[in-house]
């Protein structure tokens, strides 16, 4: 999902978040300060004695969503243009910060780091995606159209990416589905510090946007961005870390599991009270 992601991003536009950088400021806090941590800080307390759900768990945290959070934003009616920005700039810090990010939960956590298994793992999910993203929308506008190039060739892309992500989760649920469906308890037990997560991030970075007066618009682009998570990604480098019957792999899979009717909650919430914002200050707050 990363490279049709890519393909929609212009990432010249970046240079306009100076315009207005606090938005941009609050993603990128939340998503590589806040979530890892806070995910770490959760599996371990919760999933104690489980190394293998508790990779699973970090991963997820670690995984910041530039995929699907797109059309979260299209439905929640958030600024498109802005997020963006914010997701292109969370695509770039993904190839970064993903692979010492990992390194270091993981370590914190007690569980073996196989650096290797890392790096590669970044190299082939997150960045030959990126580039091969950016470049191909370089040569494809030049060459046929900046028009021929959304409506024709993002579209075909569009379609096989949906469909190849099917066939995974398929595969992946294929696989799990026997632990998923003979052992809920366990599901629920996986996702207490998972849909903790979700909660906590929700919970501030909405408040957040609306007490520093943002606009709807701007606050729900940093909420949905801040608290979704790239699960295709986790669960690739799960699968690939651990192997793709483990538990770690079992963990990243229970998330999409909840995420979306999370998410999709979310942006309900948001339309409900978009009325709210930009909140009204106190005449002793201006």
């Amino acid at each position: 999902m990363m490279y049709p992601t890519v393909l929609g991003i212009a990432f010249g536009d970046v240079k306009k978040a100076a315009k207005n950088p606090r938005p941009l400021m609050l993603t990128v806090f939340a998503n590589w300060i806040i979530a890892p941590a806070l995910m770490t800080l959760l599996a371990n307390f919760f999933l104690a004695g489980h190394p293998d759900y508790i990779a699973g768990a970090i991963l997820l945290g670690l995984s910041p969503c530039t995929a699907m959070v797109m059309w979260w934003m299209l439905l929640a009616r958030g600024d498109m243009a802005q997020g963006l920005i914010n997701t292109a700039v969370n695509a770039v810090l993904m190839i970064i910060l993903y692979a010492p990010l990992a390194a270091f939960y993981l370590g914190v956590s007690g569980i073996p780091v196989p650096w290797d298994l890392i790096a590669m793992s970044v190299l082939f999910f997150i960045l030959v995606p990126v580039v091969a993203g950016a470049l191909t929308r370089r040569l494809l506008i030049s060459r046929r159209g900046l028009d021929w190039f959304n409506n024709v060739y993002r579209e075909k892309v569009g379609k096989i990416s949906f469909i190849a992500l099917l066939i995974t989760l398929i595969v992946l649920f294929s696989l799990q589905g026997n632990i998923i469906l003979s052992d809920p308890l366990l599901v629920l037990f996986i996702a207490v510090p998972n849909l903790l997560h979700y909660a906590t991030m929700i919970t501030w970075t909405y408040l957040t946007g609306w007490y520093l007066g943002w606009g709807y618009q701007t606050c729900i682009d940093c909420t949905l961005i801040g608290s979704s998570s790239h699960f295709e990604v986790a669960i690739a480098v799960a699968t690939t870390l651990y192997g793709i019957g483990s538990g770690a792999a079992l963990a990243t899979v229970i998330g999409p599991l909840f995420e979306v009717p999370l998410m999709l909650s979310l942006v309900r919430f948001g339309l409900l009270t978009c009325g709210l914002f930009p909140r009204r200050r106190r005449k002793k707050e201006v």
